[in-house]
């Protein structure tokens, strides 16, 4: 009788294991990552945001999950995948690359965000504070007007003194006029006309590189993820029309563009993750400050510069941070 009852005892474990097994599984945290890349050109990256998230003890798969939603340079997409990560009750959301903070911002006001934003924070609504945040959202800044100007003065030492900059704008980015003020700013104080070319969609560009003013001396592209999307275009067009080009990014360098300054992503991915990882843990994103990614980096491809036959001044070699030969 004794042996039967033990019997059934470990049965009635055995029978209760999966079920509590699978109602830890069930609580494991859930974090919507919400990007207005492509996923092909973001993994790089990604694998610092996770490398973040580590740091507060968390791994993907073991004991945190990571629901993706990709809008690949498609900005109409990213409410709908914004709402449907939401609708997952998703217990944190990722916002990385412009516009996607605004997205996330504008399908709740209860879910914690962690923005990766280019910009002024408090001017694209985000946030009523950057020390004390105040609402559902906190995040790594990338302030691109100070990076723009920094940009157009690298430039500034490639264009003939009558040549023109032309600034190559999506006008589908609601942000798109915060730099682009920051850009004429800073042509002006270097006593530079500066032209604006818009290309809004891959269907654009090859009609918008043809009506490039003669005077153009070089092209100063937008801090956009639209253009990160076609970069593999955007710099065969630069390179058919022989003009020097600054980037926001190393991908362009890398890719055969002549220059490229901005923020180190791994860093501001990387900081991302800790802040996720820092609000599973209970803090509140209106107590998180906004953290600004203070790491630049300037990568010149020499081979782009001998391709369309310029030479490069050795002040601008000696300062690059890494020289593509």
């Amino acid at each position: 009788m004794n042996n039967r009852r033990e019997f059934i005892t470990l049965l009635g474990g055995a029978t209760a294991w999966p079920l509590a097994a699978r109602a830890q599984q069930a609580a494991m945290p859930v974090v919507g990552f919400l990007s207005a890349r492509s996923p092909g050109e973001s993994a790089p990256h990604v694998g610092f945001f996770r490398s973040g998230l580590s740091e507060a003890g968390y791994i993907e798969g073991d004991n945190v999950a990571i629901d993706y939603r990709w809008a690949e340079g498609q900005y109409d997409r990213l409410p709908a995948l914004a709402s449907d990560l939401v609708a997952r009750r998703v217990d944190v959301l990722a916002a990385i690359a412009d516009p996607s903070p605004q997205a996330a911002k504008a399908a709740t006001q209860t879910i914690p965000i962690v923005f990766a934003a280019n910009g002024d924070p408090l001017r694209a609504g985000l946030v009523a504070s950057l020390n004390r945040p105040g609402g559902n959202a906190t995040g790594i800044t990338i302030f691109g007007p100070d990076a723009v100007t920094k940009r157009l003065q690298l430039l500034h030492e490639l264009v003939p003194p009558a040549g023109v900059i032309t600034y190559v704008a999506n006008p589908n980015s609601p942000t798109s006029n915060i730099e682009m003020d920051a850009a004429r700013s800073a042509a002006r104080s270097l006593g530079k006309e500066m032209l604006v070319l818009n290309v809004g969609n891959e269907y654009e560009f090859d009609a918008a590189f043809a009506t490039i003013d003669q005077r153009t001396g070089a092209l100063l592209f937008a801090s956009d993820p639209f253009f990160v999307t076609w970069r593999d275009k955007v710099v065969a067009l630069t390179a058919r029309h022989q003009i020097p080009a600054i980037y926001y990014l190393r991908e362009f360098a890398e890719a055969g563009g002549l220059m490229a300054y901005g923020n180190r992503l791994s860093d501001v991915y990387r900081l991302v993750g800790v802040y996720i990882g820092r609000i599973l843990k209970g803090e509140k994103p209106a107590d998180l400050p906004v953290q600004q990614s203070t790491k630049f980096e300037l990568v010149i491809n020499l081979k782009s510069a001998k391709a369309i036959g310029l030479s490069m001044p050795q002040t601008l070699l000696v300062s690059a941070d890494e020289v593509i030969e």
